[in-house]
């Protein structure tokens, strides 16, 4: 080989060594109480960067840093802040590394964002298996189907009929066996059906994270499979010097199904006050396949936020108004729709509205959490009305059911302990109505009651923690007489014990075996206690069984996760 071309491979692969060997150094350590016991939950910020890491069930935190000199600062409610300063490289970053310990507090620190009941799988554990999705792995996939955005997630699958509607599936299970939040919140929508799905826009959520496994001693019902959150971006920052504002819009195509849509964004992000304003529309065509064009599963929808809140030193609170709504075609059963179009075949129209309300307050060494929901959810189904051949007339939709579920529901949680023995105590209540209108009544009208009440605690010792929790639930239906269907007035009532036992080794740093036994049950639905009608578009005729019994599983995980800087394994059965 020609000498010069030799040199200049040589000068290249020196410069390719280099480049791979010059990544920063990486500070990690354990946060720990004055008994040694790990301190979970930490945030460990960099002074003067957006810098910051959390420290897991076992106080273990890690962040990458280039060189240079840094103050850290580590808080969690119910300790005393502490400060240290450090150069990079030094001490702090070989080793064993900067171990941190936290006296505890009389006057907690300000307190952190209010995340309810879902927090606990974070702070509490449960050694459930957690996955999530987020920043450009959420954004690049974000459709107007949640289940489309999360189906490559670790053991999550899709259940759609195109684009614009699916159902998530967890471990083999989805519609009601599966739990879907919004923002920590219960999602009341009607699924009863292959042509339903969650009422979120997944452009709207900073991340999605989802549990896999039965979650029903913290949501009870229908948390059998596993549960979904979506989780909208903070209204505060973390520190003064991350304050912000954001304005700006931005428009996307998909080809396959020739999608357009735009979003508008308009937010203020303080330490003690922020506010948000989230807008945006999608429109598309039907979804192309290599067979060929699925006629009639096209779809348009607009969705959004609005949210404002406050934190201080006593406290905070918050308010969010979300909105999703639009018209999905449906694919029928059979061979597709012949010139499907503007009355070519079925169609659903949603639209779902949510004003949610946040709050917490510290009192002496107990944290309590207050948060509550109402939520309006419209489903409305139209189709071609039929000449005396039975052939569609085009042009002369009419509405063939009209349903309207209204849902009021409450939170209340209570956090204590902050050394080896800590716990939440929590209740969970719901009221909630249907009405049926329109020509096929489809379920009768019923109003629904539920209650719950539950209790977690944590013991830790060492590189061992035991957790353990147990809950009950109650839920009544009142359904109302109904002649279409044929049905008399009654009440039905159920009752439900449920619990959970788990453990986290941490083996070595970064490695940790995780261990949980749960029970989980569901209630049955309306439709599958009442319905009896057609349902044209999957070709089948629906009837319900009144004297249905409450579902319920126990379910074993065990797992090893494996975390570092820029890698996390987790190997679950």
């Amino acid at each position: 080989m020609n000498p010069r071309r030799l040199a200049v491979l040589a000068l290249f692969c020196s410069l390719l060594a280099a480049s791979s060997t010059s990544a920063n150094p990486i500070l990690r350590g354990r946060i720990v109480d004055a008994n040694g016991a790990p301190v979970a939950g930490a945030v460990l910020e960099i002074k003067g960067t957006k810098l910051r890491a959390t420290s897991d069930e076992d106080g273990a935190y890690q962040v990458e840093l280039p060189p240079g000199s840094y103050t850290l600062v580590v808080k969690r409610i119910g300790y005393a802040a502490e400060e240290r300063t450090i150069g990079v490289p030094g001490p702090e970053t070989e080793g064993e590394g900067l171990n941190l310990t936290l006296a505890p507090a009389p006057v907690p620190m300000r307190p952190v964002e209010i995340a309810g009941t879902w927090s606990l799988l974070h702070a509490r554990g449960f050694a459930l298996p957690v996955a999530d999705l987020s920043g450009d792995r959420l954004r690049n996939g974000a459709t107007v189907s949640l289940a489309r955005a999360i189906e490559g997630l670790a053991g999550v699958h899709d259940l759609h009929t195109g684009e614009q509607i699916g159902k998530p599936v967890i471990r083999g299970m989805t519609g009601p066996r599966v739990l879907v939040l919004d923002d920590g919140l219960r999602l009341e929508d009607y699924s009863w059906s292959e042509e339903d799905g969650p009422s979120i826009d997944a452009r709207l959520a900073e991340r999605v994270e989802v549990v896999r496994g039965p979650a029903s001693v913290l949501f009870g019902s229908d948390a059998l499979g596993g549960v979904v959150n979506a989780i909208p971006r903070s209204i505060f920052a973390d520190a003064p010097e991350q304050a912000e504002s954001h304005f700006g819009q931005e428009a996307y195509l998909s080809s396959n199904n020739t999608e357009f849509g735009g979003a508008f964004l308009a937010e203020r992000r303080d330490t003690g006050f922020g506010w948000r304003v989230f807008g945006l529309g999608r429109k598309g065509d039907d979804f192309k396949t290599p067979s060929g064009k699925l006629e009639n599963t096209g779809f348009g929808a607009g969705n959004g936020e609005a949210m404002i809140g406050t934190r201080g030193a006593a406290g905070s609170w918050t308010a969010r108004y979300a909105r999703y709504s639009g018209e999905f075609k449906l694919l029928e059963a059979g061979e597709s729709a012949a010139g499907a179009g503007e009355g070519g075949g079925p169609e659903r129209k949603a639209a779902d509205d949510r004003v949610q309300l946040s709050t917490t307050r510290q009192l002496g060494g107990v944290r309590f959490e207050g948060r509550g929901q109402w939520q309006r959810h419209s489903l409305i189904e139209l189709a071609d009305e039929a000449d005396s051949t039975g052939a569609p007339v085009p042009g002369s939709e009419s509405v063939q059911f009209d349903l309207l579920l209204n849902t009021v529901s409450l939170e209340l949680l209570a956090h204590h302990g902050s050394g080896r023995f800590s716990g939440t105590f929590g209740f969970s209540g719901q009221l909630q109505k249907n009405d049926t209108r329109g020509p096929i009544p489809m379920v009768p009208d019923a109003d629904v009651r539920s209650g719950g009440v539950f209790a977690i605690e944590r013991l830790d010792f060492g590189r061992l923690s035991l957790l353990a929790g147990g809950r009950g639930d109650v839920r009544e239906v009142k359904a109302d007489s109904n002649a279409g269907l044929a049905l008399a007035a009654e009440t039905r009532d159920f009752r439900q014990l449920t619990g959970s036992v788990g453990a986290v080794y941490s083996l070595r740093e970064g490695r940790k075996l995780r261990f949980n036994v749960g029970r989980a049950w569901r209630a049955p639905t309306l439709f599958e206690l009442y319905t009896n009608g057609p349902h044209l578009a999957e070709s089948r005729y629906e009837i319900g069984r009144r004297t249905l019994a409450p579902e319920s599983g126990v379910e074993a995980d065990a797992g090893l996760v494996l975390e570092r800087a820029r890698v996390r394994a987790e190997i679950n059965g």
